[in-house]
């Protein structure tokens, strides 16, 4: 029987980002959602997601969830079976990036909410498809559920992950790097760069999507999910 399949969103999301996968990969597989508003910083939030997660599972992140993942390996490579990286980056914030962040804050406090998550995600990082209106409206309104200081916890999370490049170069996993071909903030160069850290990993470029191809492209991201559940576990 396949793992567990443990889903992370990304920033100033809930479980409707993957909803198209939950929908199709639960008929065959165990799929759970995690939130990543646990803390203010990815280890904390990684420790308190270790005590609810099952004992083994398959962990697929996008975004801020990736930091999340990334995090969870590094400190349990026993419990996680096998790992997918969306949009993600390996890197921490410097001084500079970090300062940068705390505007966001501030706007969020003053009733901006909407003007800081679009910061985060701005709409020049989504593909300019057909539904890209309808994904924005889904991103306020998983914003607006979320609020102010959820914002607020996770932008901290991104002003104070750590960087994981030597962690990243010791995973003997089942590992795919998947990345949206128009995803202006985490361009497939980038992402190329990350596979080439992960022992193994292999890199899929998904065109017509951006930084969420799980809304962009829903059944090419649930082929890639199937395909990667199939592929046979590493020895360590």
């Amino acid at each position: 029987m396949a793992e567990s399949l443990v889903l992370l969103p990304d920033v100033m999301c809930d479980a409707r980002l993957w909803g198209p996968q939950i929908a199709d990969l639960s008929r065959d597989m165990a799929v759970t959602v995690a939130p990543i508003s646990g803390g203010e910083r990815v280890e904390e939030v990684a420790s308190g997601l270790m005590d609810v997660l099952p004992r083994r599972f398959a962990l697929a992140a996008v975004g801020l969830g990736g930091s999340i993942a990334m995090e969870l390996q590094r400190r349990a490579p026993d419990r996680v079976a096998r790992l997918m990286l969306i949009n993600a980056s390996p890197l921490g914030e410097t001084p500079a990036q970090a300062a940068a962040l705390d505007p966001l804050i501030i706007k969020a406090r003053a009733g901006r909410l909407f003007e800081a998550t679009r910061a985060l995600i701005p709409a020049e990082s989504l593909y300019p498809g057909d539904y890209r209106a309808e994904i924005q409206a889904m991103l306020d309104d998983m914003a607006l559920g979320l609020g102010v200081e959820t914002l607020v916890r996770q932008v901290r999370l991104m002003q104070r992950r750590r960087d994981q490049q030597s962690a990243l170069r010791k995973i003997r996993v089942p590992t795919t790097v998947l990345c949206g071909a128009e995803d202006a903030q985490h361009p497939v160069k980038r992402q190329a760069f990350l596979a080439e850290l992960i022992p193994g990993a292999r890199l899929e470029v998904l065109d017509e999507a951006g930084r969420l191809p799980m809304l962009e492209r829903p059944d090419a991201v649930s082929a890639a999910i199937r395909a990667w559940m199939a592929e046979p576990l590493l020895l360590r």
